[in-house]
């Protein structure tokens, strides 16, 4: 009886930790082997810990989430000529694998070396005067970036603190993807906010690039055919105001009826056809003379 009130206890936490997103998966065509793996609540101390090693104050949706589950894992495959293939993978990194992306030196290393803080520039004349773009994080210590998925090597989905400076506690984040050729693509603002996309997406592959100017490659975009119709749009459609271009239609003028013109009167040609009379009048008059 314990068992079977724990199994029902973790049934609810799941669906409502997924949204009950593994019984819609379970429900889809093709889709088999959905599974969920339970984890324990992340302690407060090591919260605590890591916001001291890290000088950050993690956001308080994400402390919420690893109080409830110390990191997050949903996978589901789909059936392809009697074959299981791996398709969807969610995932949220425990609070230990929330490591910097940016490693410290290490003694060993070489003097000149390159590092990534070396392909940091200013893009001045790119992202920061554009409208509603935020600006992208740096490789050097203005930023301090943390992992959150791996995305299966496709990029990375990473926590952002930004304007940092050394020695001082910062609290505000972001959500950012780096891609495979280390540009930054803005995803949310708020933890809470990516989850939802994350559970959106049902965590296809490359589902990331869905927010970038390319988009994810031909080989991942058949995957699409499982996702749901999402709302998304592209920003050629909108203006420089920030507005869509729509096609406004006024109905009294598109379906009112138009008064087709009436065709001009073909001009008959007076010169043939007084001729013609003419000639006619002689021939009657030599018929006549003819019968007299």
């Amino acid at each position: 009886m314990e068992e079977t009130k724990e199994k029902l206890v973790f049934k609810c936490v799941a669906e409502r930790l997924t949204l009950a997103i593994t019984r819609i998966l379970e429900n889809m065509p093709g889709v088999v082997d959905v599974r969920f793996a339970e984890r324990e609540p992340a302690e407060k101390r090591s919260l605590l810990s890591w916001e001291q090693k890290n000088s950050c104050i993690l956001p308080e949706d994400l402390r919420d989430f690893y109080l409830t589950t110390d990191g997050f894992t949903l996978t589901w495959s789909v059936k392809l000529d009697d074959e299981c293939v791996p398709l969807g993978c969610m995932t949220i990194n425990s609070v230990g694998r929330l490591c910097p992306l940016l490693q410290p030196e290490l003694l060993f290393s070489l003097p000149n070396a390159p590092s990534l803080a070396d392909l940091d520039w200013e893009e001045s004349s790119t992202q920061s005067g554009l409208p509603h773009v935020p600006v992208a994080p740096h490789f050097d210590a203005r930023s301090r970036i943390f992992e959150l998925d791996s995305c299966g090597g496709n990029g990375k989905v990473c926590l952002v603190y930004k304007n940092c400076t050394p020695g001082v506690v910062v609290q505000q984040s972001e959500i950012w993807f780096l891609d495979r050729s280390l540009c930054w693509h803005f995803l949310t603002a708020t933890f809470t906010a990516y989850y939802r996309l994350m559970i959106t997406h049902l965590g296809l592959p490359e589902w990331q690039y869905a927010y970038t100017p390319y988009g994810p490659s031909p080989q991942a975009k058949w995957a699409s055919l499982y996702q749901p119709l999402t709302f998304s749009y592209e920003l050629s459609q909108v203006d420089s105001a920030g507005d869509f271009f729509v096609n406004k239609l006024d109905p009294a003028t598109a379906f009112k009826g138009k008064t087709k013109a009436l065709p001009l009167p073909k001009k008959q040609p007076t010169q043939c056809s007084s001729g013609g009379a003419s000639k006619g009048q002689g021939n009657t008059g030599r018929l006549s003379g003819v019968k007299r």
